[in-house]
């Protein structure tokens, strides 16, 4: 079955989700009567919506579906400047064959060696982080000690940023993400973000140092190919990805280990396990269910519907995470699925740069969290934590935890 007609309305997206533990309700009955269907955005548009596992890998191998931003169909979620759609955010706007080359000069930065190299430091952060949780009240929000200060400071490490720049980055990137501020302050927010790294990267084209952007001039100074403002868009491509995505999936695997005494065992028990935890947390929430979008270049034919050339695509990795034809039992947490095959980092040719460096951030999180924090426990039932269904990331807005 193909899901509503032309003549039917179709239903508002996105879906919200209800409970931390659980996807929109609406995902398990699509699955099954309508796993591709025309969906109706907040900005009054239409565009199809791919719920089943198959349907959504499909997708994201094929070419005829892009990931051009500046395309005037592009399915947005909100209405942005023509500005903000003109900028291609480096790799995530990019199509083959510009985007294959431009990836190909990063992918370096992210080598699973160069990753093991920042562990180290990436352990210093997460511990200055429980010193200072440690110091302060009792209870604590996670949100604000942990999750997001966390991933700002490796960022920060990445890209040469000073630190004391973290909560203008935070501010900024929660307001440009924003589904629920208008567009002018999400706007603003955006420009000073762009404004910033645009002052960032000319500063290290005169003063180089030891940090990803500055490798990436020399490089591109080499090879005759350096692109100043193509600079930029990576720098903010990799802030935005890397800062609120892996936040969020800090104080949801948390929540999740806390509540799971099993889960947390068998971290705590075997610590060498931890890297299988993570996988099944990052499947169970899937965080970035909404973002992985495509606008038909000419007509697509998936699970036996034509998408015609202009027409939007989301490929909802979280439905497809859930989907019991692939997962067994979806709905539960089971670390001994082996559930590498997840979507959680998309798949394809824009599968995410970082994963990575998020899993070693996460496995690191975890295992800190756990050992210097044995007692650490909600402060508040999780249904009455504050959802983050205001962005285009799901999350926590806040996460009180006590010891």
């Amino acid at each position: 079955m193909t899901g509503p007609t032309d003549n039917d309305t179709p239903p508002a997206f996105p879906f919200p989700r209800t409970c931390p533990y659980r996807l929109p309700a609406e995902y398990n009955g699509l699955r099954e009567s309508g796993p591709v269907s025309k969906v109706t955005l907040p900005t009054g548009k239409p565009a199809w919506i791919l719920t089943r596992y198959d349907d959504v890998r499909k997708a994201l191998l094929d070419p005829h579906l892009s990931s051009d931003r500046a395309d005037p169909n592009f399915p947005m979620l909100v209405e942005l400047a023509r500005s903000d759609k003109d900028s291609t955010l480096s790799l995530a706007g990019m199509d083959a064959p510009e985007h294959t080359r431009a990836r190909r000069a990063v992918v370096g930065e992210f080598t699973f060696r160069r990753m093991e190299a920042l562990r180290p430091r990436v352990q210093e952060i997460v511990d200055e982080c429980v010193d200072a949780m440690l110091a302060g009240p009792n209870p604590a929000d996670l949100v604000k000690a942990m999750s997001f200060p966390v991933p700002s400071l490796v960022i920060c490490e990445l890209l040469g940023v000073s630190v004391a720049d973290r909560d203008f980055f935070e501010d900024r990137t929660s307001r440009m993400l924003s589904m629920t501020l208008p567009p002018l302050t999400r706007q603003q927010a955006f420009f000073d973000l762009q404004t910033y790294l645009d002052e960032l990267v000319t500063a290290k084209e005169k003063v180089p140092g030891d940090d990803l952007l500055s490798r990436q001039i020399a490089k591109g100074r080499k090879d005759r190919a350096y692109d100043h403002d193509a600079l930029v868009d990576l720098a903010f491509l990799l802030l935005t990805a890397g800062h609120d995505t892996t936040g969020n999936m800090i104080s949801l695997g948390m929540l999740a280990l806390m509540e799971t005494p099993e889960l947390r065992a068998r971290i705590t028990g075997d610590p060498g396990s931890t890297p299988q935890v993570v996988e099944e947390l990052l499947r169970y929430f899937t965080i970035t269910d909404i973002i992985t979008t495509r606008v038909a270049k000419e007509n697509v034919e998936i699970g036996g519907q034509t998408i015609r050339a202009g027409e939007g695509v989301f490929a909802l990795g979280g439905s497809a995470n859930h989907d019991p034809d692939v997962f067994e039992n979806p709905g539960e947490l089971d670390v001994d699925r082996g559930a590498r095959q997840h979507l959680a980092f998309g798949h394809g040719p824009h599968q995410c740069l970082g994963q990575s460096l998020a899993r070693m951030e996460l496995e690191i999180v975890y295992d800190t969290l756990l050992r210097r924090i044995p007692g650490l426990r909600p402060a508040v039932p999780a249904e009455d934590l504050p959802l983050k269904n205001d962005a285009a990331i799901f999350g926590l807005h806040e996460l009180p935890v006590t010891w």
